[in-house]
């Protein structure tokens, strides 16, 4: 089983955690954003003007790393189940992302104008039972792709963290067919023992028929 977040030991592994400790110098709001700030230095997503989706954006840590890197002239809407302390200049949009109201309000919030990059940093709550916590990991990540294949423009990235096992290979397969190049990352700040990496897909090439 997963262990408690509440548990001692995780509690010391966490407060003992070198990027637990420069989130808080930082004035980061989780350690994740040290996640977004290597793919950014490997692979350069951000850039100032843009438009961006987040996804699982709470407590924030990855809406505060793009806020800062698109700028003023930039605009970000985030979204998560839980909630989020605004950030300046940042739309959130607080729900379940499974739901079509919630998914309509996302679209809603994007408006016209074509979004160049979603990101995703989403995962359910894990029981630790592998059988059960991976379908519902990649029904998240199937989820953001038909996000993705909605508002991107051509050309646009993608972003999304997401688990191996059951169903990856079909997923990996699917986003190879809208996208030019499909990267794999594990940045450095992700924990060794986590099953997680970073799908990387760029270069959309157009939207996705919708029935």
């Amino acid at each position: 089983m997963a262990r408690s977040k509440t548990s001692p030991r995780w509690l010391k592994e966490h407060f003992d955690d070198p990027y637990v400790k420069m989130a808080q110098k930082d004035g980061y709001r989780s350690r994740a954003s040290y996640k977004l700030l290597e793919l950014q230095e490997r692979d350069r997503i951000l850039r100032p003007g843009m438009t961006v989706v987040d996804l699982g954006s709470a407590p924030g840590g990855w809406s505060q790393v793009t806020s800062r890197l698109i700028g003023d002239k930039g605009r970000l809407i985030a979204s998560d189940i839980l909630p989020m302390d605004s950030i300046p200049d940042v739309t959130f949009i607080q729900g379940d992302f499974t739901e079509d109201a919630v998914f309509e309000q996302i679209l809603a919030a994007i408006g016209d104008k074509p979004v160049d990059l979603v990101i995703s940093d989403m995962a359910p709550n894990m029981s630790g039972v592998k059988s059960a916590d991976q379908p519902r990991a990649m029904y998240l990540c199937e989820l953001a792709l038909d996000l993705a294949g909605r508002v991107l423009k051509p050309g646009g990235d993608f972003l999304i963290k997401i688990f191996q096992g059951e169903g990856f290979d079909e997923y990996h397969k699917l986003v190879r067919e809208q996208y030019d190049k499909v990267l794999m990352r594990k940045p450095q700040s992700s924990r060794d023992r986590s099953r997680e990496q970073y799908l990387l897909a760029r270069g959309f090439r157009g939207a996705t028929l919708q029935e």
